[in-house]
């Protein structure tokens, strides 16, 4: 059993526009990624950052479980702990609201890979890791990230230091997609223009 959690909280002031309601094809990318979400785990909770982002998702996607980030400065650490603590299931896929390019495929190997650790972290050639695009074992990130505030650490790898992760090389992921589009993210108006270049491939 499989859950998901979308941290939904950014801002996009650099798009001119929250990011989880960035539109493709006439609807916002946050019911994209939901639709997607729901035939590959059980649950997905969206993470928001205050009532009244949570009051709007709750109308744009009812199939998902709204939660408010409870705990200011720390970003996506307090909304991985929010999300954590309300999925339903043992393994967890977290992401960003800004991926109109998720794979599913990836997303299958991901938890393949995260059976029998801590978490299952995408790193590319250089080192670089994707933690907001990553299977996590719910408690063990839970209690990492309570861990983390509790000595206010707010970096996104704070958590990851006191889990057993096991990094997946991004070549085993290109079989299913070969330009590791699934990583692309919107955070410039650049990034916006492109995807939406790209949107057809999805």
């Amino acid at each position: 059993m499989r859950s998901a959690v979308i941290l939904a909280g950014g801002a996009g002031s650099r798009l001119g526009k929250e990011k989880s309601l960035i539109e493709f094809d006439g609807r916002p990318l946050i019911q994209w990624s939901v639709e997607k979400l729901t035939l590959l785990v059980e649950d997905v909770v969206v993470v928001a950052r205050g009532p009244e982002q949570a009051s709007l998702l709750e109308d744009l996607i009812p199939q998902a479980s709204i939660a408010c980030d409870r705990v200011s400065g720390y970003g996506p650490v307090a909304g991985l702990a929010v999300g954590m603590g309300l999925a339903r299931n043992e393994y967890v896929l977290a992401i960003g609201c800004d991926l109109p390019f998720l794979n599913a495929d990836v997303v299958n190997i991901l938890f393949e890979q995260a059976q029998g650790w801590d978490a299952a972290v995408p790193m590319r050639e250089n080192g670089m890791i994707e933690p907001l695009h990553s299977v996590y074992k719910r408690d063990a990130l839970l209690f990492a990230c309570q861990k983390a505030m509790e000595h206010g650490e707010r970096k996104i790898r704070a958590p990851l230091s006191r889990l057993r992760v096991k990094c997946v090389a991004v070549e085993l992921l290109k079989n299913p997609d070969p330009e590791l589009l699934t990583f692309f993210n919107l955070n410039t108006r650049e990034d916006l223009d492109l995807a939406r270049c790209l949107w057809p491939k999805r």
